[in-house]
């Protein structure tokens, strides 16, 4: 019957067998999606900056490739998308760079979330609310909140003034210094691109990444956007339905519940664990469409209230 187990009694039930084939790591999946993950990025910014005809048109595909690159600093950060450890961390670096989020940072704000999920005294994900009105969903959804806050965090850090809960104080100098690296080569880039009167870091980085922020903020909000708080994870955390651009784009992040419920599985293996979990998953929803429209007509409501989960079809 649907929705019977919880993420806990679910996992207990894996056999010692499924558990080491979906938690199997290889560098493989995670090289040839970053080639082509990557190759997009280079294929669009490089059409930009050449000009090509109808290259404005480039900004928002290209800004999303970039954008998305959250997905992967977050598959690093749990060090699951490569076997070799070392490309986990640089990896993690670059993606983090691209999109203004030290890893080091990133990681103590993540696990704490994976720790304390929909617990509104503890989860960092929820300090700042989710927006309850159609004025702070545009806010919201604009992302310039999001920039504002990661440029404040990122020179708090940088100053060694960082005071989050979740980040324990021996973590702190590492952070304190992988904040300073970033804004060292941010103004560093600046300064060339002025010296040379070059506004190609405008066009080809700056600007797509604010034109994509937008569809990120949509993507995210998905995760828990109205969702319980309890600690079943097949309950708190939202598996969307879609199609395999997103799925390429998120490194298979939409199946967000199978995740949460086991985070040592990589990327390339939650398909896997989306069929076995599947008729046990509690909030899930058809397509980022479909949430957002349903995420609009709750505005007002009681913020605490779920949305209207659906379900897939039986298979």
């Amino acid at each position: 019957m649907h929705g019977q187990l919880t993420h806990d009694a679910f996992i207990k039930g894996l056999s010692p067998e499924t558990r080491a084939q979906l938690t199997g790591r290889s560098d493989a999946p995670a090289l040839r999606r970053l080639a082509l993950h990557g190759g997009l990025i280079v294929t669009f910014g490089s059409a930009i900056a050449a000009g090509v005809p109808g290259w404005w048109a480039l900004l928002l595909p290209q800004g999303i490739a970039i954008i998305f690159l959250f997905t992967l600093l977050h598959e690093t950060i749990h060090r699951t998308a490569f076997a070799t450890l070392w490309m986990n961390d640089r990896v993690a670096q670059l993606a983090g760079f691209l999109i203004a989020i030290p890893p080091n940072w990133f990681r103590q704000f993540h696990f704490a979330h994976h720790r304390h999920t929909q617990n509104p005294q503890k989860d960092p994900e929820l300090i700042v609310d989710k927006p309850d009105s159609a004025a702070r969903f545009m806010r919201h959804v604009s992302g310039l909140p999001t920039w504002w806050s990661a440029l404040s965090v990122l020179i708090r850090n940088a100053r060694g003034l960082n005071a989050d809960p979740f980040v324990p104080r021996t973590a702190r100098p590492a952070i304190m210094t992988e904040a300073r690296w970033f804004l060292i080569l941010y103004v560093s880039l600046l300064v060339i691109s002025v010296a040379a009167g070059s506004a190609l870091l405008l066009w080809f980085w700056v600007l797509p990444a604010l034109l994509g922020q937008p569809f990120l903020r949509i993507y995210l909000l998905a995760e828990h956007g109205r969702c319980p708080m309890v600690a079943n994870m097949f309950q708190n955390t939202r598996t969307t339905l879609t199609n395999r651009i997103v799925h390429f784009l998120a490194w298979n992040m939409p199946y967000h519940a199978e995740h949460h419920a086991l985070p040592t599985v990589p990327f390339h293996r939650l398909p896997d664990l989306h069929r076995l979990a599947m008729d046990h998953l509690q909030t899930v929803e058809h397509g980022y469409a479909r949430f957002t429209a349903a995420y609009v007509r709750s505005l007002g409501e009681d913020a605490d209230a779920p949305s209207p989960a659906s379900r897939p079809p039986d298979t």
